[in-house]
């Protein structure tokens, strides 16, 4: 028997196994790769936290993964002193169980001794960040899977400066949760968590506090007030959390939208959409046919948890275009600069901060205003962490922060990507440059010029199972022990091994220290300024390929991309076992 079947008949044998979940297991008795795939391995704190199928088994999201989970990170708190009292505070999306995981994830804490804030009502990722904070909780959780297929869900975990809990911290909590048992956790009834003060409903109250927050983020409030309703914005909230926060918050600045109606409402299957992510175009259909109909200038959607935004704009007299991630941030880095130099708030000790895969034009915008431009790690936790020691060292001043895979943030009191106060901040810039006589297209050219043409692609390689990570381990090693020297015809100049901490240039003896060290990266700069990321997805089973350039037309960035991407494509490919 493998220690796979061992696991499933451990499982069945359980009695507190749920009912719903011994039903499921039974369904594939004998089926030796279903099982494997259930019980191989457990699902693991990884870029954001536990991620999964919904399911049984230890690879699976299920209660028992959740109350073990939880109970690890009960036991981490408790070797935190007077953590417990200051509590945790859960909040949840509209997938698949997500109500039902917070509520576990609350009534565990409460057995444990530990506080927990619960929110009554599904809540956005941002909201969660801005509640740890507010009411001084040592950490938070939030039930979702962001912008996943509905198959799945997960469970995120923050620490007290409302940001995701670190790799160090995330591999303690782990440890925990490793310690823990499926079957045997302790838990309480809601009626007597309430009772006892253990479990305390939140809502409305902490609502506000956020709102208020995020309307100082405006930069020209007066101007909204008066030509807000001017802006003719259709939204959609992709049947998650987003609805209720992002009409409120435009609404109380000056700005009502128009709700795509098929997709206003929660629903964990997300009926209108293959995957509800505001990164691909395909979520806009319904957004595209209701702007045309209404004649709106701009239309936003957010994904389930509301962390990510995405904006599509329109090319007078030419359908919407989706805009990337990298422009989004490079047009709210580009417009937050312009205003606070126009109105003399500028601060000289300015800093932004991106993902080191996101776009070099922003740095290109960042010199140009005199603010510092800081890379970090894939993962919202590292942005967060600039924001921190900005704050504790009084030297900088964070301004705004981004990753190019659609993550935006423009305000300290939140310390995750904040798809509300981006979507309030870009409606902003619509009124702001509608009175200068330009859409948010012409503002994207207008860009170009003065910057240059930046573009950048993405590709990623899907391999589901144990085979396939063993696979993608495979290529990251091969790629470390015999770096490529040439994509196409542009030499690599920098390798960066960004897990060993090292950089080497080709042709020169020795290594140097690479600024960024022990994260599963691997970045090529080539002649030229061109760039090539290769790195695992921290939350699914992918590697994921990132390519930047920039050059003085468009025709040319767009034929050097080209070639760039056939060159890196068919090297992975070959690696990976998939090349046709």
């Amino acid at each position: 028997m493998t220690p796979s079947e061992t696991l499933y008949r451990e499982w069945l044998q359980a009695e507190q196994l749920n009912a719903a979940l011994r039903e499921e297991l039974l369904s594939i008795e004998g089926n030796e790769k279903e099982i494997e795939e259930r019980f191989y391995t457990e699902l693991a704190i990884g870029t954001a936290g536990l991620r999964g199928i919904i399911g049984a088994g230890t690879n699976r999201m299920n209660v028992h993964v959740v109350r073990r989970a939880t109970a690890g990170l009960a036991k981490y708190i408790a070797t935190v002193p007077g953590a417990a009292q200051r509590g945790v505070a859960i909040a949840y999306d509209s997938r698949l169980m997500s109500d039902v995981f917070a509520r576990e994830t609350a009534l565990v804490l409460a057995a444990s001794g530990v506080k927990a804030y619960l929110y009554k009502t599904l809540h956005s990722v941002p909201q969660l960040s801005f509640t740890v904070r507010h009411l001084g909780c040592i950490a938070g959780v939030v039930i979702t899977a962001s912008h996943n297929p509905p198959a799945y869900n997960g469970y995120k975990v923050y620490w007290e400066d409302g940001g995701q809990a670190g790799p160090e911290q995330a591999s303690a909590i782990y440890e925990e949760i490793k310690k823990a048992d499926y079957f045997n956790v302790p838990l309480m009834s809601l009626e007597e968590a309430a009772a006892c003060g253990r479990v305390v409903l939140i809502g409305e109250e902490i609502d506000e506090a956020y709102y208020a927050e995020g309307e100082k983020l405006l930069q020209y409030p007066e101007l909204m007030k008066e030509k807000g309703g001017s802006c003719r914005i259709v939204y959609t909230p992709l049947h998650g959390s987003g609805m209720v926060p992002v009409k409120t918050l435009l609404s109380r600045v000056g700005v009502q939208v128009s709700v795509v109606k098929e997709q206003e409402l929660p629903d964990s299957a997300f009926p209108t959409v293959k995957a509800p992510n505001p990164e691909d175009p395909n979520a806009f259909t319904l957004a595209f046919k209701q702007a045309e109909e209404e004649g709106a200038n701009l239309i936003l959607a957010t994904d389930p948890d509301s962390d990510r935004l995405g904006v599509a704009v329109r090319k007078p007299g030419e359908p919407f275009r989706v805009l990337t991630g990298n422009q989004i941030g490079s047009l709210l880095l580009h417009y937050i600069l312009t205003a606070k130099k126009e109105k003399g708030t500028l601060p000289k000790n300015g800093i932004a901060a991106k993902s080191l895969v996101s776009t070099r034009m922003a740095d290109a915008i960042a010199a140009h205003f005199g603010v510092k431009m800081e890379d970090v790690p894939t993962g919202f936790r590292f942005i967060a962490a600039v924001i921190e020691r900005c704050e504790r060292s009084g030297k900088e001043e964070f301004l705004f922060g981004f990753e190019e895979s659609f993550g935006f943030l423009a305000g300290p009191f939140v310390r995750d990507k904040d798809a509300i106060t981006s979507a309030m901040l870009v409606a902003e810039a619509s009124v702001y440059y509608a009175e200068k006589g330009m859409t948010l297209y012409d503002v994207l050219q207008e860009m170009y010029g003065i910057y240059g043409y930046y573009k950048e692609s993405v590709k990623s390689y899907t391999l589901e199972g144990k085979e396939g990570i063993a696979r993608i381990k495979e290529t990251m090693a091969h790629l470390r022990l015999v770096p490529p020297e040439h994509f196409n015809t542009l030499a690599v100049e920098v390798f960066e091994d960004m897990q060993q901490g090292t950089l080497v240039r080709p042709g020169q003896n020795g290594f140097a220290a690479a600024a960024i060290k022990g994260i599963d990266v691997l970045r090529f700069s080539l002649e030229g300024g061109a760039w090539i990321c290769v790195r695992p997805s921290g939350t699914e089973p992918k590697l994921k390929l990132y390519i930047g350039a920039n050059a003085p037309t468009e025709a040319e960035v767009d034929a050097l991309l080209a070639k760039l991407m056939t060159s890196a494509d068919a090297i992975l490919a070959k690696l990976l076992g998939i090349a046709e």
